[in-house]
């Protein structure tokens, strides 16, 4: 009895943790001035082997952190890219009912109907431009992701097209290359509208290459929202987009869709030295 008791208190107390949060998330909401602080985690940095010819943060998916990334992303044939990989802030995640995790950004599940935590993308992305703003000028500049990190890349990818993050501030930074793995678009609804009120907008989104890869067989973030992200993207104007699918490929990648990445970095960025073993 004591047993089952326990087991009730600790579900119940966990209930209750969940329905804290979100009765004070949507306070927050209705007041409208809660002003989060994020502190980033630990950033690891891989440095190039050959000439330094780009540089790009890769963000990391939900839970995880910078360290996991950088050590696949030395391994790659890319000997002229210098790679920034941070660590998320630490927070309450609604989709695991406000348990704190490594995230860019809050979230309660991925859809184009859920509510959008402008708020932390914003950070996300501005802590992205602060990494890179300190780049030599005759660096070409990037970001790339999985999953969450990947929907980051593209909320970056929509900043600097538009020239300003979402709550207005300026988005100081020139990117030359964003790549999605297994991610999708935030905002994607308003994101078309916005670009066609703007000719800069509309300049920049088409002189922006976009590498998006999905696998057909991903049970955390759903191929179709790939998909969609895809198409939202290039009807908004981002003509130099390619997307891949892999069929099988589940939440997590492969050599071949990393071969992929470096074939598209090299040919987008102009990079020398690539040899695919």
């Amino acid at each position: 009895m004591k047993l089952i008791s326990s087991i009730v208190e600790v579900t119940w107390a966990f209930s209750c943790l969940s329905r804290k949060y979100e009765l004070q998330q949507l306070l927050n909401e209705f007041c409208g001035t809660s002003r989060r602080t994020f502190e980033f985690g630990r950033t690891h940095v891989v440095r190039p082997k050959g000439q330094h010819q780009a540089t790009i943060v890769w963000l990391h998916g939900l839970g995880d952190n910078g360290s996991s990334w950088s050590q696949l992303l030395e391994t790659l044939p890319l000997p002229n890219i210098k790679w920034i990989c941070p660590t998320a802030p630490t927070r309450p995640v609604a989709i695991f009912g406000g348990f704190p995790c490594t995230a860019w950004f809050d979230v309660g599940e991925i859809s184009e109907d859920a509510p959008i935590d402008l708020e932390g993308l914003d950070a996300s992305a501005a802590h992205v431009a602060n990494l890179l703003s300190t780049e030599p000028p005759n660096i070409k500049l990037g970001i790339g992701g999985f999953s969450m990190g990947a929907a980051t890349a593209l909320y970056s990818a929509t900043c600097h097209v538009l020239g300003h993050y979402g709550n207005g501030n300026i988005y100081p930074i020139n990117l030359s290359a964003i790549v999605s793995l297994s991610g999708w678009l935030p905002c994607s609804r308003t994101l078309k509208n916005q670009i066609e009120r703007s000719r800069d907008g509309i300049r920049r989104a088409a002189s922006l290459p976009l590498l998006l890869c999905h696998g057909r067989g991903d049970d955390v973030v759903a191929y179709e929202h790939g998909e969609r992200s895809a198409v939202a993207l290039s009807s908004a104007g981002f003509p130099n987009l390619i997307f891949r699918s892999y069929n099988g490929l589940g939440h997590y990648t492969i050599p071949e869709e990393t071969d992929e990445v470096c074939r598209w970095l090299t040919a987008n960025l102009g990079l020398e030295g690539f040899r695919l073993n």
